[in-house]
């Protein structure tokens, strides 16, 4: 008798975005660049800012898990492990996943952070799988989540135009009908650190008043490097998934890149031979939210996509880390 396959699904999403908009426009009063320069170099028009006191990444996160549990009729106490992707934790510690749980009402359940930059929730999407996959955890939320205004400065006209805040989330659990994770490829090359780091605030440079007088605190970025780096990578990972389960353009219904620069998405399409009206893109609005970019997608395009659909996601990010994920869709957004 054959064995049926366990695998990971995503049956579930959420997301939030700050409701404050920062336009091109206003960055032009604040830096030296204009409207034509960011669109042109990024795609980007506008991006989210979370303002208001004592306001962190955990807040948002937490809103993206409340509308998925919302959408799915669920407590947060249904929760089996919370995993958060992040590199701006609400403290260096605790987890903000534990912080997470603690404001959902769930504090006694697994949780943990995971850091991969920009390629973070692949990192802890195949994470959460595998605990799906082992049997070890039946309902396993994943969420990528940043507020990258905490370390973006916006004297910086190279990195304060490209970074906006938001998160997103998943839900997976186990499928035996030949949907979800099929396949992953996660690499990384910490060599890259020297071009995409923040110079400031870990055991190697712990914070003081020189660092904070010399703006070490905030995001430093050799931007061709990381932009030769990134359309290289991204495009070769994607390929490769592609490759290596005997997919054409055809076969891929949806590419879900990490919205970091819209010329290293199309780039990526193009390697890949999908037309635009495949690719997932809200850059536009919404910048690179670093972590949250990919469920940021899922989320707008829910109503979209169809059981079986075949997707493929695709990050590169500081460390350097990059990645790809190829699965298959689970439910419809009318079943969820």
């Amino acid at each position: 008798m054959a064995t049926t396959t366990r695998r990971a699904a995503i049956t579930g999403v959420g997301g939030y975005v700050p409701n404050y908009v920062l336009t091109n426009a206003e960055l032009e009063s604040m830096v030296d660049t204009t409207d034509a320069w960011i669109q042109s170099r990024t795609g980007i028009s506008e991006r989210r800012i979370l303002k208001g006191e004592g306001l962190a990444t955990s807040d948002m996160a937490v809103a993206a898990v409340q509308c998925l549990l919302d959408k799915k009729g669920w407590q947060a106490t249904d929760i089996d492990l919370l995993i958060c992707a992040t590199v701006t934790p609400d403290m260096v510690f605790p987890a903000t996943a534990n912080i997470i749980a603690d404001k959902l009402g769930c504090r006694t359940i697994p949780s943990f952070d995971i850091a991969a930059a920009c390629s973070g929730f692949l990192y802890a999407l195949n994470t959460g799988a595998t605990f799906v996959e082992s049997g070890k955890y039946e309902r396993v939320v994943v969420v990528g989540a940043d507020k990258m205004s905490a370390i973006v400065d916006y004297q910086d006209r190279a990195t304060c135009i490209i970074f906006g805040d938001g998160a997103g989330t998943v839900l997976l659990e186990p499928s035996e009908q030949g949907t979800g994770i099929v396949d992953s490829i996660l690499r990384s090359d910490g060599a890259g650190r020297i071009y995409l780091h923040q110079k400031a605030g870990g055991s190697l440079k712990p914070p003081s008043h020189d660092t904070v007088a010399a703006r070490e605190h905030y995001i430093f970025q050799d931007g061709q490097p990381v932009f030769k780096f990134a359309v290289k990578n991204m495009a070769d990972v994607a390929e490769e998934i592609m490759q290596r389960n005997q997919l054409n353009s055809d076969d891929v219904a949806w590419l879900v890149p990490h919205q970091a620069n819209k010329r290293i998405i199309d780039a990526t399409a193009r390697r890949m031979g999908l037309s635009d009206e495949k690719v997932m893109l809200n850059i536009q609005k919404f910048g690179n939210t670093t972590a949250a970019t990919i469920p940021l997608c899922l989320w707008e395009w829910e109503n979209q996509l169809k059981p079986n659909d075949n997707i493929i996601l695709t990050a590169f990010g500081g460390g350097f880390t990059w990645g790809a994920i190829y699965l298959k869709w689970a439910y419809s957004s009318t079943e969820a």
